[in-house]
């Protein structure tokens, strides 16, 4: 099998040889041109005063091969387009193999200090676990990957539904690349979604009016039967003149609404063009998942495919576009009132097709997070999908890495919650391990409910709803104190426990904003109170003295460390995880290695 990098690097290589092909071809055509160009001109001038036939001869000699390199110009101007992007796409992936995500969009808009989980994980932001997921084209699946990761499944048929879908998809190399690139052509504006959404649902104004339909049939009967008549000698036919002037000044009083309809639609057209270029290549694949199969399903209507659709709005708008001409727009307002007929078709259009583009949306922003996930699997043939437990409560990881790190400096560890209610409790010196510890686990519990392969030799989980509290801070223009925001997030779990939810908690140092007896006093409280709600997790904590907990529930407490070593008067650090309790802390060697005096 073929490695993420060698595939990359081959596709870039090719990329990059037909790249500087395709600039050459542009450059010789653009010499071309111009030479046509002033030869055409120089052989009018010179055969001005000659026959016909050799003056038409120069013109078919120079002026229609520059007119056809035009065409080709911007026809290799297109390939030069796809063929920049997807080398772009193909570095970008060699140079996230390498640890650098920065050429892909972070999410720091989705950062969220009150949720339960993005912030204490990374989830948005720089160098946060969107950014190395997000391969995203649209703003729409954009949208719908990040509320994915801030809304993760719970539901085991769901969870492995997404998974099928994404070892799918991860398979299909060609497709992604294809899917992205067809995607970053034209991007639009981070609105036009919304906008269109809006539109598709909006009242329509002419299509269901009577003097619309009367104006629409009648106007072009009128002139039809004055002119036969007029051509018949059956009346003067100066009655089609009057008719035709009438109706031609009537049109202009319709010109500014066919203006905004033509702006309107011409810039969101952008838009849903690209789409119907996702959903064209995206429907001539073959489908073997059932999720995939559904999305195929939502890109249908009475077996109409939405690329015909959408084409025949594109052609509405195209005619319209005729107006643009002044002399056919006299002739055809005139004679068939022809922007309001335009304008009719394509509100009968929207009538009629309107309300299936919200679901066309958001089934190609689904494709296109799908596509996301997917190559995050591809880049990762190491990862493995886990298994989904039908009954609560389990977590149980096998060497287990955190999927941000990278795997030379990557020290990998086991978990074990095997039932409800559990907890384990993880002491340590500063500097050990224990914070990265709890990160590694909330990150690949994560991604396990988001359908992702998880950074493990092994897991097996129950998908539980995940809330952490990692690194709760002031908030300032709340008033708040970092004390009382960690109470309301400890108040939080208690009240989803209290209602029934079932939760997989991770908590970092409970209560480090109170004095060390008060502290132990509360977290010894919580704890307990957590056990009696049947609840499961991770305590990371400096208080050696948490341990003791252990002898009031031994079924449901165990206890794990990870130890400071000092040897040769030097701080080392294994981050393996040991059982037991801590043995060593390193505050005060800390401080003396660094000349600040300990009594």
């Amino acid at each position: 099998m073929t490695s993420p990098q060698t595939w990359y690097s081959q596709r870039l290589s090719e990329t990059e040889t037909e790249l500087s092909h395709v600039k050459k071809q542009i450059l010789r055509i653009s010499s071309l041109r111009v030479l046509f160009f002033l030869t055409g001109i120089a052989g009018l001038i010179l055969f001005y005063h000659e026959e016909t036939w050799k003056i038409l001869s120069v013109i078919g000699c120079t002026f229609l091969p520059f007119f056809f390199l035009i065409k080709t110009h911007n026809r290799l101007f297109t390939r030069k387009e796809w063929l920049e992007i997807q080398a772009s796409i193909n570095r970008a992936e060699i140079a996230s193999l390498q640890g650098d995500n920065s050429h892909f969009d972070n999410g720091k808009e989705f950062t969220d200090g009150e949720h339960p989980y993005t912030l204490d994980l990374d989830v948005f932001g720089k160098h946060s676990l969107f950014q190395a997921i997000n391969r995203t084209c649209t703003q729409i699946g954009k949208n719908i990957l990040a509320g994915w990761l801030k809304n993760h499944l719970t539901d085991k048929k769901d969870i492995e539904t997404r998974q099928q879908a994404v070892k799918e998809l991860s398979e299909r190399k060609q497709f992604r690349e294809q899917f992205r690139i067809n995607g970053m052509i034209y991007q639009g504006n981070a609105t036009d979604e919304t906008d269109i959404r809006k539109w598709s649902i909006s009242p329509t104004k002419f299509a269901n009016s009577l003097w619309v339909k009367t104006l629409i049939w009648g106007v072009p009967t009128i002139n039809a039967l004055l002119l036969i008549a007029g051509i018949t000698d059956i009346i003067s036919f100066s009655w089609f003149g009057l008719s035709f002037c009438i109706f031609l000044i009537a049109g202009f009083s319709l010109i500014k609404r066919a203006t905004m309809v033509q702006e309107l639609y011409g810039k969101k057209m952008k838009t849903l063009s690209n789409y119907t270029r996702l959903i064209a290549i995206t429907r001539k694949e073959k489908w073997q998942s059932s999720y995939m199969t559904e999305l195929m399903e939502r890109l249908s209507i009475d077996n109409e495919s939405p690329v015909e659709v959408l084409l025949k709005l594109s052609k509405e708008l195209d005619r319209l576009d005729l107006r643009n001409n002044q002399l056919l727009f006299v002739i055809l307002e005139g004679c068939i009132f022809f922007q309001l007929q335009q304008i009719f078709r394509i509100e009968r259009w929207k009538e009629r097709y309107g309300r299936y583009i919200n679901q066309w949306l958001e089934a190609v922003g689904e494709i296109d997070a799908l596509c996301s996930i997917a190559t995050f699997a591809y880049n990762h043939p190491g990862y493995t999908y886990p298994q989904i437990a039908e009954k609560p409560f389990v977590f149980e990881a096998k060497e287990m890495g955190h999927p941000l790190m990278a795997s030379a400096t990557c020290v990998k560890n086991d978990a074990e919650v095997p039932t409800r209610p559990y907890f384990l409790i993880i002491t340590g010196a500063n500097m050990a391990g224990k914070s990265t510890y709890l990160r590694t686990i909330g990150t690949n519990y994560l991604l396990a409910c988001l359908g992702a392969p998880v950074c493990c030799a092994s897991l097996t989980l129950y998908p539980a709803q995940l809330i952490t509290s990692l690194r709760t801070s002031d908030s300032l223009s709340d008033g708040e104190s970092y004390f009382f925001a960690e109470l309301k997030r400890l108040k939080r779990i208690i009240d989803l426990l209290n209602n029934g939810t079932e939760l997989f908690i991770i908590l970092d140092e409970v209560l480090k904003g109170t004095n060390s007896e008060d502290k132990q006093k509360g977290s010894f409280d919580l704890i307990r109170q957590l056990i009696l709600l049947k609840a499961n997790g991770l305590i990371a904590t400096h208080d050696l003295m948490l341990s003791r907990l252990r002898e009031l529930f031994p079924e449901h407490i165990q206890n794990y460390c990870f130890e400071a070593d000092i040897t040769n008067d030097e701080l080392t650090f294994s981050y393996k995880l040991r059982k037991g309790v801590a043995q060593n802390m390193n505050a005060c060697f800390l401080m003396k290695k660094m000349g600040i005096v300990i009594q």
